[in-house]
C-alpha cells in the first residue's frame, strides 16, 4: 500500500501547518512475494528511545520486518538490519542516538547490511540534513507519518545501493491494519490519538508527530478485545494529550466516553497517558468509583509552578486551578497516586519563579515526578529566547527539586505499609531470582517473595518501603 508522496523531506514550516485532509486507511498489509523474501535469513534490530508511542512504533516495526521474512536478532551486533527509532524531546536522546550511529560505522561494511533511522529525529531538518551530507552508512531515513513504506524503503536501498529519504511534511493519516510484535504479553499500549495541537513553545512533537487524529472507538475497542483474547491485564490508552481525543472529529464522542467504553470490556486493568491537566475531565475521577479496574494514578503534567513561566512555554493552566483539580480528584479518589512533569531552567527562569516552582510541588506532595533542565529544541518558539541562566545555576535547582521528589516519594509509599495490595505479577526480579515484582493499582513498584502466577493479580502485604519501591510478601 502506497500514498501520493508529498514530499521526502522535512520542513518544520510544514509540519506546522493544520489543515482537515486527514483520513483513515485500513490496510491488510499484505506484502507481495518479493517483499516477503527480503528478509529471509537475516536478522534485524530495532533499538527505541523515548516515550510510549515511539515503543508502539518500534513494535509495529518489528511486525513488518517478520512480515517480509525477518527474524530478531539477539544482540545488535548479529544483525543485518538495524533500526533505531529515535526520540526528539530531548537534546540528550539525541546525542545519544548520533553517538549510536558513530559506534554503528564499523557494520556498514557487512556485506548486504541496513541501517536505517525512524521516529521524531527523522522528522528534524536539521537531523536530516546532518544525515545527508555527512553520515553516509545510514542507508535509510523514514518519517513517523509513513512506517506503513518501510517495506518499500528496503527494497528501493538493496535495489539501487543509494541513501533513501522518506520523511512526510504532513499532518498524517491514521493507518489501521499494521502487523505488530509485543514482547510484554501481560500489558500493552493502546494510541487511541496521534500527534498534538498544543504548540507548547519549547516542545518539537507537533512537528514531529503531526496534528490531533483520533482513531474510531471501534478500532480502539477492537484492538482491546483482541488483546483480552490473547490474555493481556493492562492496556494504557495513548496520546500526546488523551484529553484532546474525538475534538477532531466534532462527533461529540470524546475521551470520557472512550474510557468508559474501554473499562467496560473485561480488561482486568486500564490506565492512559498523558493528561494535559488544563482540559482534564473531573468527571474521569468519578469513573474510578464506578469501574474497579480503572486504576488509581494520574500523570498530570504541570511544567512549572509559576503562571508566567506557564504563559512564556504556552501552557494554559492556572495554578490555583490545578490545586483545585488536584484536591477534587482526591477528594473522590482518596488511595489516588500523582505525578508529574517539571522543566527547570526555562530560558530566563529567575529564583522567585523557581521557587514557585518548589512551593508548589509542597503543596501538591506528588507521588513522583519527571524533572528535568530545559532542552532547546531547534524550530521551536522558545529556542529563540535568550537566556541568562548559568547552567550551574539550572543543575542546581535541578538537584534542589530532586530532594523534594525523594522526599515526597518516601513519605507516600509510607501509607502502605502493613498494608495489604493487588499486584499485577509480571515476573521475576532482575536482580533476584527469588523474588518477584509487579505494579499496584497506583503504578507503584512492588517486589515481593511468595508463590504467585506471572499474569495474574496477586494479594502482597507490604513490610517495607523505600523511596521507589513497596517490598512485601504474598498473603
Amino acid at each position: 500500500m502506497k500514498v501520493p508522496n508529498p514530499g521526502n523531506t522535512p520542513s518544520l514550516v510544514n509540519a506546522r501547518r493544520r489543515i482537515n485532509d486527514s483520513k483513515v486507511i485500513k490496510c491488510n498489509f499484505k506484502l507481495d512475494a518479493k517483499l516477503k523474501k527480503i528478509g529471509i535469513n537475516k536478522k534485524y534490530f530495532v533499538k527505541t528511545y523515548g516515550c510510549q508511542s515511539n515503543v508502539v512504533d518500534g513494535q509495529n516495526i518489528a511486525g513488518i520486518l517478520e512480515n517480509m521474512g525477518y527474524s530478531p536478532a539477539p544482540d545488535i551486533l548479529d544483525a543485518d538490519l538495524i533500526i533505531l527509532n529515535t526520540c526528539a524531546v530531548r537534546e540528550n536522546a539525541e546525542l545519544k542516538v548520533f553517538g549510536q550511529i558513530g559506534l554503528l560505522k564499523k557494520l556498514s561494511k557487512k556485506p548486504g547490511f541496513i541501517f536505517g533511522i525512524c521516529g521524531c529525529m527523522a522528522q528534524e531538518e536539521n537531523v536530516v540534513n546532518r544525515i545527508v551530507t555527512k553520515i553516509a552508512h545510514v542507508n535509510f531515513v523514514l518519517g513517523t507519518h509513513n512506517l506503513y513504506e518501510l517495506p518499500y524503503v528496503i527494497e528501493e536501498v538493496v535495489e539501487t545501493k543509494k541513501q533513501v529519504i522518506k520523511v512526510y511534511s504532513k499532518e498524517g493519516d491514521i493507518i489501521e491494519g499494521l502487523p505488530i510484535i509485543r514482547v510484554d504479553k501481560i500489558k500493552a499500549f493502546v494510541n487511541i490519538m496521534y500527534g498534538c495541537d498544543h504548540f507548547c513553545t519549547y516542545c518539537i512533537v507537533p512537528y514531529t508527530r503531526g496534528k490531533i487524529r483520533s482513531r474510531d472507538k471501534a478500532d480502539i475497542i477492537q484492538e482491546i478485545n483482541d488483546l483480552i483474547k490473547q490474555g493481556y491485564q493492562e492496556v494504557t490508552l495513548l496520546g500526546q494529550n488523551v484529553n484532546d481525543y474525538g475534538i477532531d472529529k466534532k462527533d461529540g464522542y470524546l475521551f470520557i466516553n472512550l474510557l468508559e467504553d474501554v473499562c467496560k470490556t473485561k480488561i482486568t486493568r486500564v490506565r492512559f497517558a498523558t493528561s494535559n491537566p488544563w482540559n482534564f475531565n473531573k468527571q474521569i475521577a468519578d469513573l474510578l468509583l464506578k469501574y474497579k479496574n480503572l486504576m488509581p494514578y494520574f500523570h498530570l503534567p504541570i511544567q512549572s509552578g509559576d503562571e508566567k513561566m506557564l504563559a512564556r512555554m504556552n501552557r494554559k493552566m492556572k495554578i490555583d486551578d490545578y490545586i483545585n483539580l488536584v484536591k477534587h480528584i482526591r477528594k473522590t479518589i482518596p488511595n489516588v497516586a500523582i505525578s508529574t512533569d517539571l522543566i527547570v531552567g526555562f530560558p530566563n527562569e529567575t529564583a522567585a519563579q523557581f521557587n514557585n516552582t518548589l512551593k508548589l510541588f509542597n503543596t501538591i506532595k506528588y507521588d513522583n515526578a519527571y524533572t528535568f533542565i530545559y532542552s532547546k529544541r531547534s524550530g521551536t518558539p522558545a529556542a529563540t529566547m535568550p537566556d541568562k541562566i548559568s547552567t550551574s545555576t539550572k543543575q542546581l535547582r535541578l538537584a534542589k527539586l530532586n530532594e523534594l521528589v525523594r522526599k515526597y516519594a518516601k513519605i507516600n509509599n509510607e501509607k502502605f505499609l502493613n498494608q495489604v495490595i493487588e499486584v499485577l505479577v509480571e515476573g521475576r526480579s532482575k536482580t533476584d531470582a527469588d523474588v518477584l515484582t509487579g505494579y499496584s493499582p497506583e503504578w507503584k513498584v512492588v517486589n515481593f517473595t511468595g508463590s504467585a502466577k506471572v499474569g495474574t493479580i496477586a494479594r502482597v502485604k507490604i513490610t517495607s518501603i523505600s523511596r521507589f519501591s513497596l517490598n512485601g510478601v504474598v498473603v
